[in-house]
């Protein structure tokens, strides 16, 4: 993996159904990571847009050309400060298709270099979205990075997938919020990421929106699975943190990752031997 660092700031609001308000907030936090020293900002899951199911109940009569508007004010605010932006919205497709559910990497030009579209939706979502087909890849300071959805989280092969491609770092964006109360979630997604970030030895920066109740806050974790930092419930925030991969941390698979992704489910070819191949005996 190349060295280098990307300074990050991991923002949280509490996103909504006007694309107006989420905009003015945006721009808002923008500024904010921007004087901390962040070179990438980072927002939750149709940050701008609103999320379909929960803040938007039907896209009939929804304002796309607010929309559109206030992605560009992003755009250009990313240009004259000069940083990159993950953006979540929802991006319209033609027809009578259903949007994808979108990030946005904005670089430091005001420039979308490129979009991941929500590949894994749950049963809710397909009510409201298309799904995406692809993985999206971004190079930071020399760092490859990955963008990633909400319920992806709940598979770890696309973890996977990212690591073959050599990333160093995800972007990955929530909307665990508008509940009822308390949940699952709050005991299972954070424990979850740490996870995924100490298997696959990557840097994971996860926002989630902190409309009330959300089940948790946006957390940083750090490549070994140490959570280096997490916001507050409920409350909007940003805070940044450092993707460092010129130190090296704890990475117990490191031996035989390449060789567990390659379908070698063991640490060494196996032994020929009649008593390892009976295991029905003593």
């Amino acid at each position: 993996m190349p060295e280098g660092k990307i300074s990050i700031a991991t923002c949280q609001f509490a996103v909504g159904p006007n694309p107006r308000r989420n905009g003015a907030q945006i721009r808002r936090q923008m500024i904010q990571a921007k004087n901390a020293g962040a070179e990438v900002v980072h927002f939750p899951e149709a940050a701008l847009s609103g999320y379909g199911g929960a803040d938007i109940k039907r896209w009939d009569g929804y304002d796309w050309n607010a929309l559109r508007e206030e992605t560009e004010r992003a755009m250009e605010l990313a240009a004259r400060l000069g940083v990159w932006v993950i953006l979540g919205s929802s991006h319209r497709l033609s027809g009578d298709h259903l949007p994808h559910n979108s990030l946005y990497a904005i670089d430091p030009s005001g420039r979308i270099v490129e979009r991941y579209d929500k590949s894994f939706c749950t049963g809710g979502d397909l009510r409201m979205y298309s799904c995406g087909d692809h993985l999206s890849v971004i190079t930071i300071n020399g760092l490859r990075c990955g963008l990633l959805i909400c319920y992806d989280i709940r598979f770890p092969e696309i973890y996977r997938a990212y690591k073959r491609e050599n990333v160093a770092c995800i972007f990955h964006s929530f909307y665990n919020a508008r509940a009822d109360g308390p949940s699952i979630h709050t005991t299972i997604m954070r424990p979850t990421l740490q996870g995924h970030a100490g298997i696959n030895y990557v840097w994971i920066s996860a926002t989630n929106s902190s409309a009330y109740y959300g089940s948790w806050p946006s957390v940083f974790v750090r490549c070994d699975g140490t959570i280096l930092g997490s916001l507050h419930f409920h409350r909007a925030g940003i805070m940044v943190n450092v993707v460092d991969t010129t130190t090296q941390f704890y990475d117990a698979s490191h031996a035989y990752r390449d060789r567990a992704m390659e379908g070698l489910l063991s640490s060494a070819d196996g032994v020929d031997d009649p008593r390892s191949r009976d295991r029905r005996s003593l």
